[in-house]
């Protein structure tokens, strides 16, 4: 894959996963809200990429298929957004769908902007 094209995607490494990267997150990590969403971030990890996890609680949508839409709009703003974190690497991110309302793709992205505006300092604190 060319350079180019390689910094706009969401690889198999820029994605959290196993039991030890996800319970360092949850218990060393950062919580905080923007709007519908809450996230987690840690900022010191060993890993030499952000890595970014998406939840969306069984609890608000019983139906896989709502749960995997509202994942896919998440990872994809994310996807488009991650360019403008200032920290480049090293940063664990979790963002949590916290609302029981299936929001539109526009709504999602905004919210995932506010939190990564809100993750490099330059958001307004409430």
């Amino acid at each position: 894959m060319s350079e180019s094209l390689s910094h706009n995607t969401l690889s198999k490494d820029e994605r959290l996963s196993g039991k030890n990267g996800i319970s360092a997150l949850m218990s060393k990590g950062k919580f905080g809200n923007v709007g519908v969403m809450k996230y987690c971030i840690r900022l010191e990890t060993e890993h030499p990429c952000n890595r970014v996890l998406v939840s969306v609680p069984k609890r608000l949508f019983k139906r896989a298929v709502k749960r995997n839409l509202l994942k896919r709009r998440i990872r994809e703003s994310y996807r488009l957004q991650k360019h403008d974190l200032t920290r480049q690497s090293g940063m664990d991110v979790m963002f949590l769908y916290d609302t029981s309302e299936i929001l539109d793709f526009q709504t999602v992205y905004k919210t995932v902007g506010d939190i990564i505006r809100k993750i490099n300092g330059t958001g307004t604190e409430k």
